[in-house]
């Protein structure tokens, strides 16, 4: 009994597992041919579909550069900011101590005055030279007074003098220093505003064809095969593990802290550890180093020498201009990571990703130091 129950078993399990031939029936030609003309539509889509996503990606590449100089500059304006304020606080110092200096020597010429009138009798007319306002009577009271005094006592007097004309002209710049941060300050601001501005337009028009952009991916990713997407996914690992090419030690560490970064949001004038921008992902990178940067495109690009494209190591800073032949029009930066690729901060809406810097508005590279 239990024979059969196990044949009967395997019996069931051998038709589950292998049914019949007959079970699907032979594909007719016609719907053989059918299925070729939906391969042939799906290709016609896929290709109408990548032209309109190139359209896309162009556009979006548009706005990034143009968000991207506004960002910049307003980084660059915020350096010259903080410049000013050093200067302007430096000056002040100055003038603090200056004023100190004019207060103690009139202390002392208040003593010879104190002096004079308790009986001394030569220091009298020094209360009028302490009163003497500049005019020509009170300067010619003034030779006057010098003439009478000992030595001594005219080195008080020039001295206060003295202390008062270096007052003065640091006074001067005092405020030329104030005015300056002050313009400084508004110069910062006004380009906060442009930039803040620009990237509100773009994240408007970024959603819209972000949003644009998946569905023709989706469209795109549909008409693949498994196996192709498969091949593009191997392709981009293997490219990822062919980064680690030659390079100083020092830029080495530098551009595996920024691979390290990967997939942290693009948000402008960030500077990490969660946010970054492209030139405030650099100044960390190379931080690491023990080596300081500014958080702006122009000063990283006087960081050190400039390197030929066909000299790079890993580490140096790859930068991208408006008009290649004008670093002013510099707009955006990279960290090579080699074998033709770099890591960086694109634009708003994008995440810190590793892409290739052949792009048409490279304009050079340099290696801090």
């Amino acid at each position: 009994m239990r024979t059969f129950r196990a044949g009967l078993l395997a019996s069931c399990l051998l038709v589950a597992l292998c049914p019949p031939v007959d079970a699907e029936p032979r594909p007719s030609s016609r719907e053989v041919e059918k299925a070729r003309d939906t391969v042939r539509a799906r290709s016609k889509e896929l290709a109408a579909a990548r032209a309109e996503l190139a359209t896309a990606q162009a556009r979006l590449a548009r706005l990034a550069a143009d968000v991207e100089r506004l960002v910049e500059a307003y980084n660059g304006e915020t350096v010259r900011l903080r410049n000013a304020e050093e200067a302007a606080r430096q000056a002040q110092t100055r003038l603090v101590a200056a004023d100190a200096e004019v207060e103690r020597a009139r202390q002392d010429v208040a003593l010879l005055a104190a002096e004079a009138y308790g009986g001394l009798g030569t220091l009298e007319p020094v209360v009028g030279l302490i009163l003497d306002r500049g005019d020509e009577a009170g300067m010619l009271h003034r030779a006057g007074v010098l003439g009478q005094l000992s030595g001594e006592r005219a080195a008080v007097l020039a001295r206060l003098r003295d202390a008062q004309e270096v007052a003065a002209i640091l006074r001067t710049q005092a405020v030329n220093a104030h005015a300056a941060q002050q313009a400084a300050a508004e110069s910062a601001g006004k380009a906060k505003l442009a930039a803040e501005a620009a990237v509100a337009a773009q994240q408007r028009e970024t959603k819209v064809l972000r949003a644009r952009e998946q569905r023709l991916q989706r469209r795109v990713d549909a008409a693949h095969t498994r196996a192709e997407l498969l091949a593009r996914r191997r392709a981009a690992a293997g490219s990822a593990a062919g980064l680690i090419t030659g390079g100083s030690a020092r830029g080495h560490v530098a551009a595996d802290w920024a691979l390290g970064q990967l997939g942290k949001p693009y948000v402008w004038a960030a500077d990490g550890p969660d946010t970054y921008d492209c030139s405030g992902l650099t100044m960390r990178a190379w931080e690491r180093v023990g080596v300081r940067l500014d958080h702006w495109t122009g000063t990283q690009w006087t960081s050190g020498p400039h390197v030929p494209l066909d000299q790079l190591r890993r580490g140096d800073l790859l930068f991208f201009a408006h008009n290649k032949s004008d670093p002013g029009t510099i707009h955006h930066v990279g960290i090579y990571v080699g074998r033709g690729r770099m890591v960086h901060a694109p634009q708003t809406g994008d995440v810190v990703r590793v892409a290739p810097i052949w792009r048409g508005d490279l304009v050079g590279a340099t290696r801090p130091r």
